[in-house]
C-alpha cells in the first residue's frame, strides 16, 4: 500500500499543457478551447493496476497495457481522466451535442443575457439537395444559382430575426420570451466537462461519416486533442475502434 503522507503531484503533459486556453476555430464563428484537464496515459495505467498491486508494472508496458484495455472494452480506467471544454457552436449543433448526457454543462443563458449576433451560415460546399435515400442527411450539391439564392436567403433572414429579436427587448420584453424568435443558427457558448471514456465515444459517434458535418468537424478538432494529450489512448483507439468502424461502412 502506498504510504499516505506521501505528496502526489498534478499530472501535467507538457505536449499539452501549451493548448491551455487557445482557441482552435471551428465553421465560421465557432471555437473549441480547453480550460482544464485531470489526468493523462499515466493515470490509466495506474487505475488499471491498482488492485493488483506494483508486481505487474515489470511485466507489461503502459502503451501494451493501454491497448488490452481499449481492445476488450475494459472501460472504466478511462473514466480517472477528464477534460473541461469551452465550446461556441450553433444552437442547431447544440442539441445534437446535448445528447451526449454523460458530461456536466453550463451553457449561455439567453435569459440572463443577450445573444450577439453570430449565425452560421454554411458555405457554397454545404449547400446540397436533400437526400432521397437518407431522411436525415443531405445529398447532392446544389446548382450555383440556386446556391447563391440560398446563402443570401439564411444571411438575410438570420439578420432580420436577430434586429427584431434586438427590437423586442428595447420595447422592454423579457429576455426569455424575446428569445424565441432567435433561429437556430445562432451561436451559443457552453462548458463541457467529460470524463474519457465517454469522450471517445463521443469522438467516435460524431467524427462518423453518417455524422452532421457541422458536428462532425468539432469532432475532429477534439480528436486533434486527443492525440496531444493521450498519445497512447490515442493511438490505440484509432486503432480498435475508428479504423474498426471504418472497416463496417
Amino acid at each position: 500500500m502506498a504510504d499516505e503522507s506521501t505528496r502526489i503531484e498534478r499530472t501535467s503533459v507538457e505536449s499539452f499543457d501549451y493548448m491551455l486556453g487557445q482557441v482552435m476555430p471551428v465553421l465560421d464563428h465557432g471555437f473549441i478551447r480547453v480550460i482544464d484537464y485531470m489526468g493523462d496515459d499515466a493515470s490509466i495505467v495506474q487505475a488499471a493496476r491498482v488492485s493488483y498491486g506494483k508486481g505487474t508494472k515489470q511485466s507489461k508496458q503502459d502503451a501494451g497495457l493501454i491497448d488490452y484495455l481499449m481492445r476488450n472494452d475494459h472501460t472504466s480506467p478511462f473514466e480517472m481522466c477528464e477534460i473541461k471544454l469551452h465550446i461556441k457552436m450553433p444552437l442547431f449543433v447544440a442539441r445534437q451535442w446535448l445528447r451526449h448526457r454523460t458530461a456536466s454543462v453550463n451553457e449561455y443563458s439567453a435569459r440572463y443575457s443577450v445573444l450577439n449576433d453570430d449565425f452560421y451560415v454554411p458555405d457554397a460546399s454545404r449547400i446540397c439537395a436533400q437526400s432521397q435515400s437518407n431522411k436525415q442527411a443531405s445529398g447532392e450539391a446544389l446548382p450555383l444559382d440556386v446556391t447563391k439564392q440560398v446563402i443570401d436567403t439564411i444571411e438575410s433572414v438570420s439578420r432580420f430575426a436577430h434586429d427584431k429579436y434586438k427590437k423586442l427587448i428595447d420595447l422592454g420584453l423579457a429576455r426569455e420570451v424575446a428569445r424565441s424568435i432567435i433561429p437556430l443558427n445562432t451561436y451559443t457558448e457552453m462548458y463541457w466537462k467529460i470524463d474519457l471514456h465517454n469522450l471517445l465515444r463521443f469522438v467516435r459517434l460524431r467524427n462518423s461519416s453518417h455524422a452532421q458535418y457541422e458536428i462532425r468537424v468539432y469532432a475532429e478538432k477534439i480528436q486533434e486533442l486527443l492525440k496531444a494529450w493521450v498519445p497512447h489512448v490515442y493511438e490505440s483507439f484509432m486503432k480498435h475502434k475508428m479504423c474498426a468502424d471504418e472497416k463496417l461502412t
